[in-house]
């Protein structure tokens, strides 16, 4: 795994915030192809650990839908897993597909997924603890 600017950042997981609606997918198609952003950015939106809160915070705060975070191999992901700057410091993980070309999550790279709840203005599950 490298980075744009060739960098490597091996990160053992990666991290998928998910509806419901896409956790139901994964499940029963094998792949998840993410929302609207996702398909439009021809790149699937992941975090590393410790930027799952503040992704929480900042895009998922006032969803009315169930949230589940699904804990990623990044090894599984092989090279169309790039990290990119985002906001001119933060690299974010984003998973393209070999040859960059748009590709779905396979479910096989998912180690674990869990229900994520709101308590007291921060999102909650083992997977962040």
């Amino acid at each position: 795994m490298a980075s744009k600017d060739g960098v490597s950042e091996a990160e053992e997981f990666v991290y998928r915030i998910s509806t419901i609606k896409e956790w139901e997918e994964l499940q029963k198609t094998g792949s998840l192809y993410g929302g609207e952003l996702d398909k439009s950015s021809g790149f699937i939106h992941l975090s590393k650990r410790h930027q799952v809160q503040s992704t929480l915070q900042n895009f998922f705060l006032n969803t009315k839908e169930e949230l589940y975070l699904l804990q990623i191999d990044a090894k599984t992901l092989g090279d169309g897993l790039v990290y990119e700057v985002v906001d001119g410091s933060n690299s974010f993980p984003h998973f393209y597909g070999p040859s960059r070309s748009f590709s779905p999550l396979p479910s096989h790279a998912v180690m674990k997924a869990e229900k994520l709840s709101l308590s007291g203005g921060q999102f909650i599950c083992s997977l962040l603890e």
